[in-house]
């Protein structure tokens, strides 16, 4: 079985919106206007690259990345990568010729067959959408957080407001920066 890891920049109270300047947001690019940039704090997301054998995102992640991240050096090892996309309504047309091998999976049941399949981690990147239903399906199997010492109030979450059963979390790797930043690793328990 393959673990599923959701990765995200995430504010003190929950935001994961357009943390690398994405329009439309009145906070765009929080994660470095208003924070100390460390290079330490980011030694997860290089670790993610080389663990990871699979990305998935949902379909407004997708077109948000896909046109710049192939080619930006720093994101070099997903371009060799397969990606997932899960969406109902994203056609085989629209997807980018440039970055390797991807797949459109139209279903969370799509993804849990996925994680059956045999291979290594998959990484989520980005999708709050597809995040808070991965979470509420108890399809997440891992947390890789980095948490910013900012309120952002408004904007896309994380997780669901979704009245549900408590989801224990167990850490398993945490580090606090000077610049305020903490990194939390948590596996879900089952």
């Amino acid at each position: 079985m393959r673990t599923l890891i959701s990765t995200a920049f995430i504010s003190l109270d929950g935001v994961v919106e357009a943390p690398g300047g994405e329009p439309g947001y009145r906070n765009s690019g929080w994660t470095f206007k208003d924070v100390e940039f460390l290079p330490e704090a980011y030694e997860i997301k290089g670790r993610e690259q080389e663990e990871a054998t699979a990305m998935m995102m949902g379909r407004l992640s997708y077109e948000a990345f896909s046109p710049v991240w192939p080619d930006m050096e720093e994101f070099a090892d997903y371009n060799v990568m397969p990606k997932y996309v899960v969406s109902t309504t994203l056609a085989e047309e629209n997807l980018v010729s440039n970055w390797g091998e991807t797949t459109i999976l139209r279903s969370l049941d799509d993804v849990a067959a996925l994680k059956e399949t045999e291979g290594g981690p998959i990484i989520v990147h980005g999708s709050a959408s597809l995040n808070q239903a991965l979470s509420d399906a108890g399809l997440i199997d891992r947390y890789h957080l980095l948490v910013f010492p900012l309120l952002l109030g408004a904007g896309k979450r994380l997780f669901s407001a979704t009245d549900k059963d408590t989801q224990k979390l167990r850490l398993v790797e945490h580090e606090a920066y000077a610049n305020g930043l903490q990194k939390n690793v948590f596996d879900v328990v089952r």
